[in-house]
């Protein structure tokens, strides 16, 4: 039986259900369309030049914000020192894209049901569509690479544990119109050319390997390394030497490939110099690289984004590197080489989290590469039956764990993308009843289950002083609450004396009213308590309670914090965080736990 036709079959499948069935994101609005959030800043090139032939100003973008809320505000492009604008993406995501847009503008252009004006349904759904295509041919051609190096159910098992127990499946099926679905693909077919290539070196394949090089870059700049991938190919210590002789015999090749990696690359460029009069424009503002000061261990371990913390997958790489070596040699410097110099750039970044992203997705595009050591490490574990029933164990756990995430990333609601931490993570771990109780752990690390008889109030306030009450709305109770809003984003301090009461916990509640919720997470209204040596602060937690609430809503919501030792005073305020929405606030409590 072909084990690995099977498992692709399956692997495409799964992912044709999960876009189109589970979760059509053509379908959704807002954010949570096809096209919003980054994918509509690579996109956004390709409506202000076909459609609305204003690729410099962009003054299409107040209608389409309006109309489809990509975005919350206009994110896609920055205002340039030229008084154009300029997109912040990269144009290489565009062209890829170009050919389902025009498709999608054809029939939006002559469809009496939908707008040709780049973000209707049409335009959604071929993006979608496009992106499933793209999926399909990385899987197919990786799947032809594995062929060439390892046996049918290691091929097999490979696929399945990427495809079914990785985030690799959220990027292919559900956020394929991220840069990560396409640039898989790029790599797959980049390490099939490089193959070809290095069997029989011609100038088509050298032309292939600069074209695939050329759209990487094109579509992230620092995909550049993928050149080390043709040029690292079956290179082993003692051979490097003869890979000099080579690319020196084959240098019309090498011009060739670097000829075309260069035209490529210009597009960019002169895309630049058209909307801003430079050459180079560095479009990430304030955004950079710490080079020397990596976030390697965040990046692979936090709970926040890690890698291996949401694809646990992938730890097989480790006795995969030592049986990569011991099977097929030829490819260990090159796949040794990418992998660490990928990952050094990739949580180089400051934003090494990467916003909305489930686990690290800035590693997935890496995939077809790391399928070379993970595929080594199952072949090594299949040749030993004492661990191949763990193996199995892992990999079942690993699939129905990526599931579980998959769903909760989208319709069930636990995951919460770049805010996880390790308290509320362990909160939800395996769970799908949605509790808000569980959202505090977001922000504090803190909770402490107590008694009735195990507290003692030591400090109200009702907000009835003229002071502290504020007049913007009806006061949750009595005469007076106090109100946060746009031109009021501080309460005042309220401090009190805990040196003379004892106790190890404070619980501290306050009810808040919702007018409209703050869905902006930076922005949603902050409850802090402070511990205080001297009048010097020594601890700190909060809560987002916006997190808790709803339109309309009225709550008393409250957590713990664990005293310090030395603390003698406590502080709690109240910060709106820069939001413009009105909250109100009444009946203040803090309860000493004993």
């Amino acid at each position: 039986m072909d084990w690995s036709r099977i498992s692709l079959c399956a692997c495409i499948i799964l992912i044709f259900c999960t876009g189109f069935l589970y979760y059509p994101k053509w379908k959704q609005s807002g954010t949570e369309a096809t096209l919003s959030w980054d994918a509509s800043g690579y996109y956004m090139y390709l409506p202000a030049t076909f459609i609305y032939n204003d690729l410099r100003q962009c003054s299409f973008q107040d209608e389409i914000l309006s109309s489809y809320g990509p975005t919350p505000d206009f994110q896609q492009a920055f205002k340039h020192s030229s008084g154009n604008y300029v997109m912040k993406y990269s144009i290489g995501q565009a062209v890829q894209f170009l050919p389902a847009f025009l498709l999608s503008h054809v029939y939006a252009s002559f469809s009496s049901a939908f707008s040709a004006d780049g973000f209707s349904r049409p335009y959604q759904l071929g993006i979608s569509i496009h992106a499933f295509i793209i999926a399909v041919i990385g899987l197919f051609v990786l799947f032809k690479v594995l062929r060439l190096y390892f046996d049918d159910k290691t091929v097999a098992l490979t696929l399945i544990a990427i495809t079914f127990g990785s985030n690799y499946l959220d990027y292919a099926a559900i956020n394929g119109a991220m840069t990560h679905n396409g640039l898989f693909t790029i790599y797959a077919l980049l390490l099939f050319a490089s193959h070809r290539y290095h069997k029989d070196p011609s100038f088509k394949w050298a032309a292939v390997i600069g074209l695939l090089v050329g759209l990487a870059s094109l579509t992230r700049p620092t995909e550049i390394i993928s050149i080390l991938i043709p040029l690292l190919w079956g290179l082993k210590w003692d051979t490097i030497k003869g890979r000099f002789h080579f690319l020196l015999n084959n240098r019309l090749h090498l011009l060739a490939a670097g000829s075309i990696i260069l035209v490529i690359g210009s597009i960019q460029l002169i895309y630049w110099k058209y909307s801003s009069g430079e050459w180079i424009v560095y479009s990430y503002e304030d955004q950079g690289f710490s080079w020397l000061r990596p976030h390697i261990w965040e990046g692979l371990f936090s709970y926040k984004s890690g890698w291996l913390t949401y694809s646990p997958m992938f730890i097989l790489i480790l006795p995969g590197i030592y049986a990569l070596r011991q099977m097929h040699p030829q490819l260990l410097l090159m796949t040794l080489v990418f992998i660490l110099l990928f990952i050094y750039i990739a949580f180089a970044w400051d934003i090494w989290w990467y916003g909305g992203s489930l686990g690290q997705r800035a590693m997935v595009q890496a995939y077809p590469v790391i399928a070379f050591p993970l595929a080594a490490g199952i072949s090594f574990i299949l040749q030993r039956k004492w661990i191949t029933y763990l193996f199995f164990i892992f990999l079942f756990f690993s699939i129905i764990y990526n599931l579980w995430l998959t769903h909760h990333a989208h319709r069930g609601g636990l995951f919460h993308a770049g805010q996880m931490t390790q308290e509320y993570f362990w909160k939800i771990l395996g769970k799908n009843e949605k509790k808000e109780e569980y959202l505090k752990l977001l922000d504090t690390d803190e909770e402490h289950a107590f008694t009735v008889d195990e507290a003692t109030l030591i400090f109200k306030e009702d907000f009835e002083d003229e002071g502290l009450s504020s007049d913007c709305g009806n006061p949750i109770s009595d005469e007076g609450s106090l109100c946060l809003n746009a031109e009021r984003q501080f309460s005042a301090e309220f401090k009190i004396d805990i040196a003379s009461h004892g106790g190890k916990w404070i619980h501290t509640s306050t009810v808040f009213h919702c007018i409209n919720k703050e869905w902006n997470s930076w922005q949603m209204t902050q409850y802090i308590v402070k511990f205080y040596k001297n009048d010097q602060e020594i601890k700190s937690r909060l809560i987002r309670v916006h997190r808790l609430l709803h339109d309309g809503e009225t709550q008393s919501i409250g957590f713990e914090s664990q005293i310090p030792e030395d603390a003698d005073t406590m502080g709690i305020l109240y910060w709106n965080a820069g939001s413009n929405k009105t909250i109100l606030l009444d009946d203040l409590k803090v309860l000493l736990i004993n």
